[in-house]
């Protein structure tokens, strides 16, 4: 059974993974697809994201107004701090073999996924178990 993972890093554009989600969900809504596409999201948190409370809950004691641009500084560092990355998998039949290569050929030449450096891991690929491992303990 032909079995595929893309890993798409969006680093911390949330907005474009979502883009992507979006855009899969259709696919497997208007192609029928069901299960043969599973989506998964992978955040990480940076240092940056953490030490960004500190700063907002000392301005808070000052003003309103330092607590206006602490918070400010926090929706920053949030949207600088996370990691996303978007892991979709492809489980496509033996007999739909050219249905699977098509959405090879075509997901990583689509506007979300383009600019996340798309990465694909196949069957025989040396590094597919550690990322089938990956993919099974995301929620």
């Amino acid at each position: 059974m032909p079995q595929s993972i893309f890993v798409f890093d969006f680093g911390s554009n949330e907005e474009a993974a979502q883009q992507a989600r979006h855009k899969i969900d259709s696919w497997k809504q208007g192609f029928r697809l069901g299960n043969k596409m599973l989506l998964k999201f992978e955040r990480t948190e940076s240092a940056e994201g953490e030490a960004s409370a500190e700063p907002e809950a000392k301005a808070q004691a000052k003003g309103k107004t330092a607590a206006k641009k602490a918070k400010l500084k926090g929706e920053k560092a949030e949207n600088n701090g996370g990691n996303v990355r978007l892991l979709l998998r492809l489980n496509f039949s033996d007999h739909e073999k050219l249905t699977y290569q098509r959405w090879i050929d075509r997901i990583p030449t689509e506007e979300p996924f383009k600019s996340a450096g798309p990465q694909s891991v196949h069957t025989g690929d040396p590094e597919f178990p550690k990322t089938v491992e990956l993919f099974d303990s995301l929620d």
